[in-house]
């Protein structure tokens, strides 16, 4: 998953945010959704929004680092 560009993790982020909405909604209209697939949607999104930030930190690491080379 770490492999993945960063537009599709992003994409892939509100896709699983909307069956994340939907199952809540399901769940409010009483359609009894797994309650497991909750869990691993959460685990999911947890996990690409970690690989995001890890990859923010690395691009503010390496812009310090050039900035702090170059003065």
């Amino acid at each position: 998953m770490a492999r993945i560009r960063e537009i599709q993790l992003r994409q892939q982020l509100d896709e699983l945010n909307s069956e994340l909405f939907n199952l809540r909604f399901q769940r409010a209209a009483y359609k009894n959704p797994s309650p497991a697939r909750f869990g691993q949607i959460k685990k999911n999104i947890a996990q690409i929004k970690t690989i995001l930030r890890e990859r923010e930190i690395e691009a503010l690491i390496a812009e310090v680092e050039a900035a702090s080379a170059t003065a």
